[in-house]
């Protein structure tokens, strides 16, 4: 019994030992997670204002007059509060012609950007449920042409299209819109899980075509990759200016991006009208169909719309 005794203490006491530098490294560990979660944050705050700091000036200025864009600071208001007239003005000002170009870049996205993710899908799904000889060609020209930028083959498709005679009209900024080899591949890879094997070859045996097959019961399995092509699509021809600005010389036909810049340089020309604030206040109403499409269309992006369609 005594030896029993006089063991207890000293196991205790090691046991106590033990356990002390398991707690610090805990502690060390919450310390690191700690530290780790402050640097994500405060990374996360700066990309945040570095966003919001822009749209956020751009707001703020659209309510000033032209004067008051340079007696009052950037980032705050000034004492006339002008945005419902910079709009009205904005509408009214050179005969209305920013509604033309309004409707311009609308013509572009509809028919560019619609274009070219229906052509996406159609490629892509046909290259992920098919086999063909020179399949893989095909993937390697697609990854090819995703790594070429747009301005590099901005000159030589203005050749081409001069002597087709088609500078200076919709269609040469429409046909180019409608290749999209980042969409080909994104849907590419997203219709090869996105549509299992199995739905297509039972739709097989019930007697379904191909077309009606893909519109009926693949479409709807490929909404989200459709609705990301779709506006990344959008996104790019919204935002189009190089392109229109060597292809188009006619105000009539220029996009919100190549007319909002003629009117900035403006102020440079002799005998030119300053409208900063109109400059501003267009800028700030063509950001509003972006965003409205992004939240419009944000709840298609889910995935797993074929989860649970095939039985194991």
């Amino acid at each position: 019994m005594t030896r029993e005794v006089g063991h207890e203490p000293r196991r205790a006491r090691h046991s106590g030992a033990a356990s002390v530098p398991r707690v610090v490294r805990r502690a060390r560990r919450a310390s690191r997670r700690n530290r780790r979660s402050a640097t994500l944050t405060a990374l996360t705050a700066i990309m945040l204002m570095y966003t919001l700091l822009p749209l956020a000036w751009l707001a703020i200025n659209a309510t000033k007059t032209q004067e008051g864009l340079f007696r009052s600071f950037g980032l705050w208001f000034d004492g006339d509060f002008a945005l419902f007239g910079n709009i009205a003005d904005t509408f009214s000002y050179n005969d209305g012609i920013f509604t033309r170009w309004l409707i311009n870049t609308l013509l572009y996205v509809v028919v560019g950007a619609g274009g070219a993710t229906l052509l996406a899908t159609l490629a892509g799904y046909g290259l992920a449920k098919f086999d063909f000889p020179g399949k893989k060609a095909v993937f390697a020209t697609v990854i090819g042409a995703v790594a070429v930028p747009g301005t590099a083959l901005a000159v030589p498709t203005f050749l081409m299209f001069s002597e087709m005679g088609l500078t200076n009209t919709p269609w040469a900024i429409i046909i180019p819109s409608l290749v999209s080899p980042f969409g080909l591949y994104l849907m590419w890879t997203f219709a090869t899980d996105a549509v299992p094997k199995e739905i297509l070859e039972s739709a097989r045996v019930d007697g379904a075509g191909e077309f009606r097959t893909f519109f009926q019961i693949s479409m709807p399995m490929l909404a989200p990759g459709m609705v990301t092509v779709l506006l990344f699509n959008v996104v790019a021809t919204w935002n189009n200016y190089f392109l229109p600005l060597i292809m188009l010389k006619d105000p009539d036909w220029y996009p919100l991006t190549l007319g909002l810049n003629s009117w900035n340089a403006q102020a440079a020309t002799v005998g030119g009208d300053a409208v900063f604030n109109l400059v501003i206040t267009g800028s700030l109403l063509t950001i509003v169909p972006l965003i409205a499409a992004f939240l419009l269309l944000q709840r298609y992006w889910q995935s797993g719309l074929a989860a649970g369609s095939v039985k194991e």
